[in-house]
C-alpha cells in the first residue's frame, strides 16, 4: 500500500509513475478525493466527541450542585446517537478509500527502464557459454525419451498442465531442493517448509489482491487460497509484528508447492513441465531497513546467480521494464536460462525488491532507534530454484550427443546416477 501521508504532499509523483506505467492517472484525484472526504468526516465525528465531552463536564458539575440534569442527559444521549452514525460513515469512507488506496502501484525506482512489454527488458549481463549441441531436443521429448515425467497420465487425475514427475526426474527435484537449501543455510536464511494455504487478508497483504485474482485458486467456501509461492506465507508470516533495528535483516528460506491458475498460456508451453498448475519452488525472502534495502537486493540476485552458476545453466540478467513490472516491486531482475531445446532465454527467476508496499500492507515494521514509533520496514523475494523450470533447463543444457544427460556436479552427492539415460 502507498503511504498516503506522501500521495497527500506529493500526487504529481504518483502520476509521473503511472503515466510511465501508461496506465490511467485519474485514480490519484479519486483516492485524493475520498481520502478528504473521510478527513472531513473525522472532523465532524471529533467535533461532535469534543460537544460530548462539554456536556459530560455539565452534566458532572449539575450533578456536584444537586440540579437535575435532565435536559443534560437526553442532549447526551442525542450525541451519543450522532457519533455512533458518524463512526459508521467514518469507518466506510475510510474503507472505501484503502480500497481504491490498495490498487495503487508501488513507486518504481528511477532505474527501472521504460517500455511496453517483455521485449523491452534490458540485458543487465549475459552469462556462461551456450553448449553445441547439433540438434538440441526440448524438455519435452528428453522428458518423453527417459521417461522422467508423465502429463498423460496426470491428466486423468488432476487435468492439463500438470506432471507426474518419475525416475531420474523425481530425483532431480529432490535433489535440486537439497541443494538450494543448503546453499540458503550457508548464506544466512532460515530454513523453512510454509503453508500453502492463506487467508485472504495475507494475499491482500502480499499485493496478489484485489488486481491478479484471476491468477489465484480460492478454496470454495473457505478463507483461503492457494499460495502462488512461498513469498506469500513468507510475507504473512512476520504480519502485525514490530522489530528492532538489531534484529533486521531477517532472511527466510521457504521450499513450497506452488499453485498457479496460468490463464492465457497456450501451445507447446502447455504440453511439458514448464508451465503448468503446480510446481515446487525455494523462495527467499528479506525483511530489512530501507536504507539497506538496495543492497540486499543485490545479494538476492548474487544468491540466484550463484545456484545457476553451480547447475552450469547459461543465462542472462534483465532489468524488467515499466510495462512489465507489476504493482508490487519498485524493483525486479529476472534470470533468464538458454533453454538450447526452445532456442531462446526464458525466465527462471524473479527477484524484486518491494520497498514499504508489503510491509504497509502486513503492518510489518521496525524502529529505527530503541523506543522510538515502528515505522514499515522494507520487503524483498527472490526465487531461489523453481524445480520444475530449473529441471527443463538442466535436461536441454546438459543433454549429450549420445542421447544421454549429464547431471551437474553439485547434485552428484545427492542423485542415484551422474548421468541419465546410461546403460
Amino acid at each position: 500500500m502507498i503511504d498516503i501521508s506522501l500521495l497527500r504532499d506529493n500526487p504529481e509523483l504518483f502520476k509521473d509513475d503511472l503515466r510511465k506505467r501508461k496506465e490511467p492517472q485519474n485514480i490519484v484525484d479519486d483516492v485524493l478525493k475520498l481520502d478528504k472526504e473521510w478527513r472531513n468526516l473525522l472532523t465532524d465525528r471529533d467535533n461532535l466527541k469534543a460537544e460530548r465531552n462539554k456536556v459530560n463536564l455539565d452534566i458532572a458539575k449539575l450533578k456536584q450542585a444537586k440540579k437535575p440534569a435532565t435536559t443534560e442527559i437526553k442532549a447526551m444521549q442525542a450525541i451519543a446517537s450522532k457519533i455512533k452514525k458518524a463512526d459508521e460513515k467514518t469507518e466506510k469512507k475510510l474503507a472505501e478509500r484503502d480500497e481504491l488506496l490498495c490498487t495503487l502501484p508501488n513507486l518504481m525506482h528511477d532505474s527501472v527502464p521504460p517500455g511496453e512489454d517483455d521485449k523491452d527488458n534490458v540485458i543487465i549481463k549475459t552469462v556462461g557459454k551456450k553448449p553445441a549441441i547439433k540438434k538440441p531436443l526440448d524438455h519435452i521429448d528428453l522428458g518423453l525419451k527417459h521417461d522422467l515425467f508423465d502429463t498423460e497420465r496426470a491428466a486423468k487425475t488432476s487435468g492439463a498442465r500438470f506432471y507426474f514427475l518419475k525416475n531420474e526426474g523425481a530425483e532431480l527435484e529432490m535433489a535440486l531442493a537439497q541443494y538450494a537449501m543448503k546453499v540458503m543455510i550457508k548464506e544466512g536464511f532460515t530454513p523453512m517448509i510454509p503453508p500453502v494455504l492463506v487467508r485472504e487478508e495475507v494475499m491482500y497483504g502480499v499485493g496478489m489482491l484485489p488486481k491478479s485474482r484471476n491468477e489465484i485458486f480460492k478454496i470454495e467456501n473457505e478463507d483461503l487460497y492457494l499460495a502462488l509461492t512461498a513469498e506469500h506465507s513468507l510475507g504473512g508470516y512476520l504480519m502485525n509484528e514490530t522489530f528492532e533495528k538489531t534484529e533486521l535483516p531477517i532472511r527466510l528460506a521457504g521450499l513450497s508447492s506452488c499453485f498457479r491458475t496460468e490463464a492465457g498460456s497456450h501451445g507447446r508451453d502447455t504440453k511439458g513441465i514448464f508451465r503448468v498448475h503446480q510446481f515446487q519452488k525455494v523462495e527467499m525472502f528479506s525483511f530489512t531497513e530501507p536504507e539497506k534495502s538496495w543492497d540486499e537486493h543485490e545479494k538476492l540476485l548474487a544468491v540466484a546467480e550463484k545456484l545457476v552458476k553451480d547447475l552450469e545453466i547459461p543465462y542472462r540478467v534483465v532489468n524488467i521494464c515499466t510495462g512489465d513490472l507489476g504493482n508490487v516491486a519498485s524493483k525486479k531482475y529476472d534470470i533468464e536460462a538458454w533453454l538450447p531445446g526452445q532456442g531462446k532465454y526464458r525466465e527462471i527467476i524473479s527477484c524484486s525488491n518491494c520497498t514499504d508496499y508489503q510491509a504497509r500492507r502486513l503492518n510489518i515494521k521496525y524502529r529505527p532507534q530503541a523506543g522510538e514509533r515502528g515505522i514499515p520496514l522494507h520487503t524483498l523475494n527472490s526465487t531461489a530454484l523453481a524445480l520444475g523450470r530449473t529441471i527443463v533447463a538442466i535436461l536441454e543444457n546438459h543433454q549429450q550427443a549420445d542421447g544421454t544427460i549429464k547431471v551437474p556436479k553439485v547434485l552428484h552427492p545427492y542423485m542415484s546416477t551422474k548421468v541419465i539415460g546410461k546403460k
